[in-house]
């Protein structure tokens, strides 16, 4: 059951005539299917492409080789770099994207730990950005981020 925070956000994209589609590595696809559980989502969502392996950022979204190893799959250029070419694929008036790290194994460091999130949205062609680390579950790090990206959007809105 989607949070109260996001149940908002919809509101307010719907109340603003805004769309919305989502770049998503760490959270794959939850964010989508999350706002996908709203009634009269259809009004507001796009779709989203679940891009989990860096393959997949490259391949799919386009992002080049080099900026995936010079700064790793998870992280804040990464995500910017996903959210942008985002637009190639979905016009919406909201592009998202989402990298980060929910469990052990991916290119967590000292600095980076398990559970930093990055979130990156264009609106209307301005750019948000956020890093957070969370505590938790792989599933708890992930509906945070979900609830982070709604105020987020609310905070940026209202």
């Amino acid at each position: 059951m989607p949070s109260n925070l996001l149940i908002s956000c919809h509101r307010l994209l719907k109340e603003k005539h805004l769309t919305i589609a989502f770049a998503e590595s760490a959270t794959a696809g939850r964010v989508s299917a999350e706002f996908s559980l709203i009634p009269e989502c259809g009004d507001i969502l796009k779709g989203g492409i679940v891009c989990y392996d860096a393959c997949i950022k490259q391949e799919v979204l386009g992002v080049p080789q080099e900026l995936v190893e010079k700064y790793t799959p998870e992280s804040a250029e990464i995500t910017r770099e996903l959210a942008i070419r985002l637009g190639n694929f979905m016009k919406a008036d909201i592009q998202v994207a989402i990298t980060g790290l929910t469990m052990p194994g991916g290119s967590e460091t000292p600095e980076k730990p398990v559970g930093t999130m990055f979130i990156h949205a264009l609106i209307n062609g301005n750019h948000l950005a956020s890093s957070e680390v969370y505590k938790g579950t792989p599933e708890e790090i992930v509906l945070q981020t979900v609830d982070r990206l709604a105020k987020l959007l609310i905070d940026e809105l209202s």
